[in-house]
C-alpha cells in the first residue's frame, strides 16, 4: 500500500469517509500552514560518490521529435485517449508539445487524497479544459505542428513539484531528475563504461547465479560494459519468482509501470497490476531481446563457492542437469537468488501425517482439484491474500487459518485493465510516459515512510507508534470496518499491530468479501496439531479437512541458504552469519572479495519504492566495482570490516525506530536473533547516493 503525497481537508470526490479517518478527514498530509509535513527523508549519510554514465542507454533528449505523428491515429482516437488520462501527466505533456507554462498556473496543484480517485483533487472543469486542450495539440502535432523546445531546468523542476503535489526537498531532486530521464540523462542502470581494452575484460568472467528479475538485469549490464558472464539458474526457464509462483490470483503489488526495468518501459501492460503469466512473460521477453539465453545454464544448481585466494578466483561447484558435477571458475560472482524462493513449512506437530493433498502456495499442485473440497489454508499473508479470494467461490467449505490478519491499502484498480487510450498515451503522447512514470515513483518514494517511524514519546498504546501512524490505523480501520458489517469478523480482521509492523497488502475489496462468504471461515485461535483429517486448535476443537495448503511464507532470513560459500581463509559465510545475515549496502561482505550480493540483507521494502529499483542501484554499484577493479589494476576488493560494521550498526539503529522493529511486533522481517535482517529503513535518495559508485576507501584492495 503507498501513501498520497499531499492531502487536504476533503476525502476526494464522491468518496465517502470512512469511520475512523483523521480529524481532518484526511491521512498523511504534506502540504504547509496548519497541517504536519510528513515528507521529511532521513538525515543519515550512508554512503557517497559520482556516477559515470556509460554507452548503450542514452537519455529521451527531446522526445516529441522522436515520435512519428503521422502513425498517431485519427481525431477520435485522440479524444478517446485523452479521457483516459492522468491528469496531472496530461498537463505535463501537452508543456512539452505546446511549450504553454501558463499551464502550471492554470492548473491547481494536485492533492493525492489517501481515498481519492488519483487525479488530484482537480476540479471537473478544468480536467475537461485540460483534456480539450490536449487533443487540440495532439492534432496539430500529428498534422505537422513542430514540438516545443524541451523546458528549461527551472521550468522542469517546477513541473516535478507540480506533479508531485508538493514541494520536493532540493536533495531529491539529482535522483527524481536520473528517474525522470528527459533532456539527455541516462536510465538509472546504465552500466559504467570501462576504459580498459576488451583483452582485460575478456579476462575478467562473471558469475551470474539466477535468472529472475536481478539475474536479468546483471546479466543485461555486463553485457553493455563488455563484460564476459554465464548464468547459472536452477530452474528450467527465466523469470524467477515469476516462474516459480503459478498459484491462482498471483500478480504484483506494485503499480506495473513503475514494476519494470527503468531502460524498458512497457506500454502494453493489459492491468495496472498484471497477472504472473503476464509478469513471466515481460522478463522472458527482455532476457529475450539481450539474447541473454546464450549465456545462461537452465537447470543447473550452484552447490558450493570457494574463493582461491592466491589466484583470485572463485570455484563454483555446480550439480547440471544430468545430476553429475563440475567445477568453473569466475572472477567474480553475483549472487540473484533473492529472498523469497525457498518456501517456508510451518512446524506443526503432525504435518506429516495428513492423508490428503498438501502444497506450498509457491509450489502450487494445479492436478488437486478444490472444486467442493474442504480446504484448510494456513496463512493470512501476501500469497493467501491473492489465491484465497479466487478458489473459495469453487471450494465445498474453506477455513483460514490466520495468525495476524494484514493492514489492506485501498487499491481500487488493483485488477483493473488499463484502458486502450492510456495506452495509447503511453505509447505515443511525448513525454506522457516519463511522467506518469515519475508521478508512480514519487508517490511510492518516501511519502509514508514517517508514518512508520516510532515516535518514543508516544504514549497512544501498542497498536500504533506515533500520532501520525495512529492517523493511519484509524483510516485503515475505518476502511475494513465500511466493509464488515459482523463484529465477530471485524474483530478478527482488523490487525492488532501498528501499520507498517507487517506488509501492507493491496485490496479492492475482493479479500473480505472472499472471508465473509457462506462458505468461508476465519479461524485465529492456535493450532496445535494437524491430523490425518485436518487440523486441531489448542482449544479442542477438530477441523476437518480435504486439502490443505500452506500460505506460509519463506525462509526469507536465511540468505544464501542452498548454497555453501567460502571465502579468504576459507572462511565459512553461514559460519560468519551465524543466523544474522548483514552486508555493507546490502551487496557485499568482509572476507568474500569480488562476491556480491543483489537484494540482500536490508534492501527490502514496506512501504516504500519498487524492489527493481533496488536491483538496479545494487547492479550499477557491482558494476562499479567491477570497473574499479580493472582500470585500476586490481585483482579484488573486499569491504572493510569497520565499513560493514558501522554501516551494519546505522541500518540497525534505524530500523529499531521503525513500526516492522518495534518490539511488539512480530515478523518475518526479523531472524532467529530478533534483529530486523530484511529491511531499509531509510529514504530511497540515500540508497541511491550510497550506490552511485563504490568509493575506494571503503575497500581493501588486493593486486
Amino acid at each position: 500500500m503507498r501513501s498520497p503525497i499531499g492531502s487536504s481537508r476533503r476525502t476526494g470526490a464522491g468518496k465517502r469517509k470512512p469511520e475512523g479517518t483523521s480529524r481532518a478527514g484526511r491521512i498523511l498530509p504534506a502540504t504547509k500552514g496548519d497541517t504536519r509535513v510528513i515528507l521529511s527523508p532521513a538525515k543519515q549519510t550512508i554512503g557517497r560518490a559520482s556516477i559515470r554514465t556509460g554507452a548503450g542507454r542514452t537519455g529521451m533528449g527531446n522526445p516529441a521529435a522522436q515520435q512519428d505523428p503521422v502513425t498517431i491515429g485519427d481525431d477520435r482516437t485522440i479524444d478517446q485517449a485523452v479521457e483516459a488520462a492522468h491528469i496531472p501527466s496530461l498537463v505535463l505533456a501537452l508543456i512539452h508539445l505546446t511549450g504553454d507554462e501558463s499551464l502550471l498556473d492554470r492548473v491547481p496543484r494536485p492533492v493525492y487524497d489517501f481515498f481519492g480517485d488519483g487525479q488530484g483533487a482537480i476540479p471537473a472543469a478544468v480536467q475537461a479544459a485540460v483534456r480539450a486542450e490536449a487533443a487540440s495539440a495532439l492534432k496539430a502535432w500529428r498534422d505537422g505542428r513542430p514540438p516545443a523546445p524541451l523546458p528549461g531546468p527551472a521550468v522542469i523542476r517546477r513541473m516535478m513539484d507540480f506533479i508531485a503535489g508538493a514541494d520536493i526537498p532540493e536533495r531529491y531532486v539529482p535522483f527524481l531528475l536520473e528517474e525522470l530521464a528527459i533532456g539527455g540523462g541516462a536510465p538509472r542502470a546504465a552500466a559504467p563504461a570501462i576504459a580498459v581494452p576488451a583483452a582485460v575484460k575478456a579476462a575478467f568472467p562473471v558469475a551470474v547465479i539466477g535468472a529472475g528479475m536481478s539475474g536479468i538485469l546483471a546479466a543485461i549490464e555486463l553485457q553493455q560494459a563488455g563484460i564476459p558472464y554465464v548464468i547459472i539458474e536452477k530452474n528450467g526457464d527465466f523469470g524467477g519468482t515469476w516462474h516459480e509462483n503459478s498459484y491462482p490470483g498471483c500478480r504484483v503489488d506494485t503499480q506495473n509501470h513503475l514494476y519494470s526495468y527503468s531502460f524498458e518501459n512497457n506500454h502494453d501492460w493489459p492491468q495496472f497490476y498484471s497477472d504472473r503469466s503476464v509478469l513471466h512473460a515481460y522478463f522472458r521477453r527482455t532476457a529475450a531481446k539481450y539474447d541473454l539465453g546464450r549465456f545462461t545454464r537452465f537447470r543447473t544448481t550452484v552447490e558450493t563457492a570457494d574463493y582461491d585466494e592466491g589466484r583470485g578466483r572463485w570455484r563454483l561447484g555446480l550439480r547440471p542437469p544430468d545430476g553429475g558435477a563440475e567445477v568453473i571458475e569466475a572472477a567474480a560472482v553475483i549472487s540473484a537468488v533473492g529472498q523469497l524462493n525457498q518456501p517456508r513449512y510451518p512446524e506443526i506437530a503432525g504435518r506429516e501425517t495428513f492423508r490428503g493433498p498438501a502444497f506450498h502456495s509457491a509450489r502450487w499442485d494445479h492436478s488437486v482439484d478444490l472444486a467442493g473440497k474442504r480446504v484448510a489454508v494456513i496463512g493470512s499473508g501476501a500469497s493467501a491474500f491473492q489465491f484465497v479470494p479466487e478458489i473459495a467461490p469453487a471450494a465445498g467449505h474453506l477455513t483460514l487459518f490466520q495468525r495476524s490478519a494484514p493492514w489492506l491499502g485501498p487499491t481500487p484498480d488493483y485488477h483493473e485493465n488499463v484502458p486502450a487510450g492510456m495506452q495509447w498515451l503511453l505509447e505515443h503522447m511525448p513525454c506522457y510516459q516519463s511522467w506518469y512514470r515519475f508521478f508512480l515513483f514519487w508517490l511510492m518514494t518516501d511519502g509514508i515512510l514517517d508514518a512508520v517511524r516510532i515516535d518514543p514519546e508516544w504514549q497512544g498504546g501498542p497498536q500504533s507508534v506515533s500520532a501520525l501512524n495512529e492517523d493511519l490505523r484509524q483510516a485503515l480501520s475505518g476502511y475494513i470496518a465500511m466493509q464488515v458489517e459482523d463484529e465477530t469478523l471485524r474483530a478478527k480482521v482488523t490487525p492488532a499491530y501498528p501499520p507498517g509492523g507487517k506488509r501492507m497488502l493491496r485490496d479492492n475489496g475482493t479479500w473480505l468479501g472472499a472471508l465473509k462468504r457462506g462458505n468461508v471461515t476465519v479461524e485465529d485461535g492456535r493450532i496445535a496439531r494437524i491430523t490425518p483429517a485436518g487440523i486441531e486448535l489448542a482449544d479442542g476443537r477438530h477441523v476437518e479437512a480435504d486439502v490443505i495448503v500452506y500460505g506460509t511464507g519463506f525462509h526469507a532470513s536465511d540468505f544464501l541458504r542452498t548454497l555453501k560459500v567460502r571465502g579468504r581463509g576459507g572462511l565459512d559465510l553461514h559460519q560468519a552469519w551465524a543466523g544474522d545475515a548483514r552486508a555493507y549496502l546490502g551487496i557485499t561482505m568482509p572476507g568474500f572479495p569480488n562476491f556480491f550480493t543483489v537484494y540482500g540483507p536490508n534492501t527490502n521494502i514496506v512501504v516504500n519504492g519498487s524492489i527493481i529499483f533496488f536491483s538496479e542501484c545494487a547492479v550499477r554499484y557491482i558494476l562499479g566495482a567491477v570497473k574499479l577493479m580493472l582500470e585500476g589494476g586490481w585483482r579484488a576488493v573486499e569491504v572493510k570490516p569497520a565499513v560493514h560494521d558501522a554501516f551494519n550498526d546505522r541500518v540497525d539503529a534505524a530500523n529499531r525506530l521503525m513500526a516492522w522493529g518495534a518490539p511488539q511486533v512480530s515478523s518475518w522481517y526479523k531472524n532467529a536473533t530478533g534483529r530486523v535482517g530484511q529491511n531499509w529503513p531509510f529514504a530511497l535518495v540515500d540508497y541511491w547516493n550510497a550506490t552511485r559508485t563504490p568509493d575506494p576507501e571503503d575497500y581493501i584492495l588486493t593486486r
